[in-house]
């Protein structure tokens, strides 16, 4: 996806909010072995059996060339396994606008869960989401005084994860010293809620990201949070692709053409226990590195460049994706765009419209990484023996996976390049809204209203973002206003038509109540463009 904020001379297409890489099952393989012709066949299983026994024998074009990312069992042997413990790393939580003042917010890392919420003088604070006494969930609570209460028995915490009040205990009683919830250490940095996941080691500062675009004088960014049905895993290596942004958003924005599918030319400049960086480009542009990425631990992805504007001055822009795993099958993203020099189009377009425009993007592959992640979990094997990763596209992928063999020992559970954990606990199941249910959660996004009672359900955009963006749940709630507003006027006004015997005033009247009827669909395609998902329409060549 371009960063549609930038100065127009300079179009970015590498820093797409979802990238695809094409996973192919090992059935699906056998299936396309037996209806292709003979030679494609013996050539696949050839490529298949070279990646997943990590020889030398690699597919070649016809001038010799190898064309597969096929390491030889000399260079496996010598990836190492590192000291790794992923409750000692800083999470992305959420961005700091939009952490409720009046509510407490329920997250996950991992499978973990957490409560994070405002006390009384605005300070953060994160506790693990359930009550010592009968381990409901703090999150369902509510806020008094600046204490998180417990709605099952109305116990009450403050915070230092002290229990202060319990309404059963009797008054001549001491509130026991073990009826206190265990706290996570938060932190507020460039506008985004990071969380320390260990209670038994303390945060380590120098762990903590920082951006140094984010804190250049005049950067400015379009922010927004996104929940996913996916693995962060395979969100991450999707953000990492920019040889689908072409085929899979094609059209989309105001760059992204298939005709402009063409081999990318990758440079690793860097590898390193915590991650690793380098650059990329096209071929068809001499494979000039141009852009900047970065991987580092445990989820944090950044695609970086600098230009020179017309007026020579340097320019900077900042693709950053935070990404955390949310529990299996699942992730939450915060993608932020930033450049120094904006395009006049952030001008003109509300902010609410670059959101909606994102959230299309991502609809745009969900079906593809959503397989992805059904076809890992079934297979049941590290991705060597499934991807056919490319020199020309797939570079970053296969590092990224690579990386995950050094450091997956210390996670719940990781897909590696020749490594794999598979989850020790099943997922969480929520039953989600459908049908009414869920067409009413779009239409009523009012704090406690329906949209909040029910599971959150990630195939619908109203779920996978309006409800964690505030800038967004106010527009549709001032669309849904002016629509009814709009809507009864327009009534109104046929109605006296009607009524009054002047054909002048007639027409004045009915004239009137078709620009409120025009202006009340207006408000109600805004509301669509803001909770209905983005149906793919395959394009026929």
């Amino acid at each position: 996806m371009a960063a549609p904020f930038l100065s127009s001379p300079l179009q970015i297409t590498s820093t797409s909010p979802i990238l695809f890489t094409k996973v192919t099952p090992t059935n699906q393989i056998h299936f396309n072995q037996r209806t292709a012709s003979t030679c494609t066949s013996n050539k696949l299983r050839l490529l298949r059996r070279s990646a997943a026994a990590g020889t030398a024998v690699t597919d070649q074009t016809e001038g010799g060339e190898e064309v597969l990312i096929n390491p030889t069992p000399e260079e496996e042997k010598r990836e190492e396994v590192v000291d790794y413990d992923w409750t000692e790393e800083w999470y992305p939580l959420y961005l700091t606008r939009d952490v409720p003042d009046d509510s407490p917010l329920g997250l996950t890392v991992f499978d973990r869960q957490i409560v994070l919420y405002r006390d009384g003088e605005g300070t953060l604070r994160c506790y693990e989401d359930r009550c010592p006494h009968r381990l409901a969930k703090l999150s369902e609570g509510q806020l008094i005084d600046g204490r998180l209460e417990c709605l099952y028995h109305g116990w009450q915490f403050e915070g230092n994860g002290k229990c202060v009040k319990i309404p059963q205990l009797p008054a001549s009683a001491k509130i026991p010293k073990v009826a206190c919830v265990k706290t996570y250490e938060v932190k507020d940095s460039q506008g985004v809620v990071w969380v320390w996941m260990s209670t038994k080691t303390p945060p380590d500062p120098e762990k903590l990201p920082w951006f140094e675009n984010f804190a250049r004088p005049g950067f400015y960014d379009i922010s927004g949070v996104h929940e996913l049905p996916y693995d962060h895993s395979i969100l991450l290596e999707n953000l990492m692709d920019p040889a689908h942004v072409p085929i899979s958003h094609d059209r989309t924005d105001f760059t992204a053409k298939r005709e402009d599918a063409q081999p990318l030319v990758f440079e690793v400049t860097e590898r390193t226990n915590r991650g690793f960086a380098g650059t990329w480009g096209r071929e068809k542009e001499g494979g000039k590195g141009s852009n900047l990425l970065r991987f580092s631990a445990p989820c944090v992805l950044q695609n970086n460049r600098e230009f020179e504007g017309k007026d020579g001055v340097k320019n900077y822009f900042s693709g950053l994706f935070l990404c955390r795993p949310t529990g299996q099958g699942k992730s939450m993203l915060i993608v932020r765009f930033g450049v120094t020099k904006r395009s006049p189009l952030v001008q003109v377009l509300p902010l609410w419209f670059w959101h909606q425009n994102a959230c299309k993007v991502f609809e745009q592959d969900m079906g593809f990484l959503s397989s992805q992640n059904e076809a890992l979990m079934k297979e049941k094997v590290p991705t060597k023996e499934l991807y056919l990763n490319l020199k020309s596209s797939d570079t970053w992928v296969a590092e990224y996976r690579k990386w995950m063999d050094k450091v997956g020992h210390g996670m719940p559970y990781h897909f590696g390049h020749r490594t794999i954990s598979l989850p020790k606990v099943p997922p969480v199941v929520e039953h989600a809204p459908a049908g009414l249910i869920a067409g009413l959660s779009a239409s009523y996004p009012a704090k406690g209203g329906i949209g909040t009672m029910q599971a959150p359900n990630l195939a619908n955009r109203y779920f996978r973002h309006v409800i964690h963006c505030r800038s967004c749940s106010k527009v549709i709630k001032s669309f849904e206003l002016w629509k009814n507003i709009l809507f009864g006027t327009a009534v109104a006004l046929t109605a006296l038509a009607i009524l009054v015997v002047s054909r002048q005033w007639k027409a004045v009247l009915l004239g009137s109540a078709t620009l409120c009827s025009a202006a009340a669909y207006a408000c109600l395609r805004a509301i669509q463009m803001n909770t209905n998902n983005f149906i793919r329409t395959h394009r026929r060549l």
